[in-house]
């Protein structure tokens, strides 16, 4: 088997964990562990209307007050998470996997599947991000569904186009010569040896990207685009909270608030990763 320098070399990073990892990974997970336990944990039925408590402000009953039509906040807030956290892993999952085998396809082999490949990258970037996944949503329709369907669709070129760049220095490698000169098949040598010395720069990207997907899920449900009332988002209780916002500022503050930690959660992770990423290179 050829030696090949994959990513164990940022292995020695790992056992010194970094400040900007650890904050990172507890705001994450705690994040997790609240969405996890929401049914425990939540005083209230989400969705329970109670007219008698409406924009009730935050106290001993309702710690972050009722909204208005007397729903509780805090209970809304942790149910709500549940749905941000999925948006985080599948806006984010699917362009990867398929970004990612498109990028390694395009650049070992390049010629006419790389060309191809690249002419799309270059129709989809020629439009802004939230412009093209907003016409697209506009097109299949309002949903959770459909709006990772759209960023599925609009997000993978990003993710190709990284791994491309990767692949097209590594392939150049002696050891990816020696493998060739060896009798390897392409597989094997696009998955044992051209793929773990790409996938780092992309994983702490994927990281990063989270945080905008995030934000769009949010800018989505607050246009109405993306998660559908009754459902508990952030985006979608900003939203709802926006004509009351003077007298009743807890119904936008506390999403916000939850948004504004755990899209600070992954930019660390995505940061931390990235500063393994550079140990392991210039180890």
């Amino acid at each position: 088997m050829i030696d090949t320098p994959v990513l164990a070399q940022a292995m020695p990073s790992f056992r010194k964990p970094m400040p900007t990892m650890l904050v990172a990974l507890a705001i994450l997970g705690g994040w997790l562990a609240l969405a996890l336990a929401a049914p425990v944990i939540a005083p209230y039925d989400p969705d329970a209307i109670d007219i008698m408590n409406m924009l009730s402000p935050p106290s001993a009953l309702h710690w972050f007050g009722t909204d208005q039509v007397g729903r509780d906040v805090f209970s809304r807030v942790l149910f709500a998470s549940r749905v941000d956290l999925l948006l985080c892993v599948a806006g984010v999952l699917p362009p990867l996997l398929i970004g990612t085998t498109i990028g390694l396809l395009s650049g070992y082999f390049g010629g006419v599947v790389d060309n191809v490949f690249m002419r799309i990258y270059d129709l989809t970037v020629a439009f802004p991000f939230f412009v093209l996944v907003l016409a697209i949503v506009g097109v299949l329709g309002p949903g959770l569904l459909n709006f990772i369907l759209a960023l599925t669709l609009v997000g993978w070129v990003s993710y190709a186009r990284l791994v491309r760049a990767q692949v097209l220095t590594i392939r150049e490698s002696e050891y990816i010569q020696a493998a060739k000169c060896l009798g390897y098949r392409p597989v094997a040598i696009l998955g044992h040896h051209v793929l773990p010395n790409a996938i780092g720069p992309v994983i702490a990207y994927a990281v990063s990207d989270a945080v905008l997907v995030m934000l769009a899920g949010a800018s989505f449900g607050f246009l109405g685009m993306g998660a559908q009332p009754p459902l508990a988002e952030w985006g979608v209780m900003i939203a709802d909270g926006q004509a009351f916002v003077q007298q009743a500022w807890w119904i936008c503050l506390f999403p916000g608030l939850a948004a504004i930690s755990l899209g600070l959660g992954f930019a660390l992770l995505g940061d931390g990763l990235g500063q393994i990423q550079r140990r392991g290179v210039t180890a």
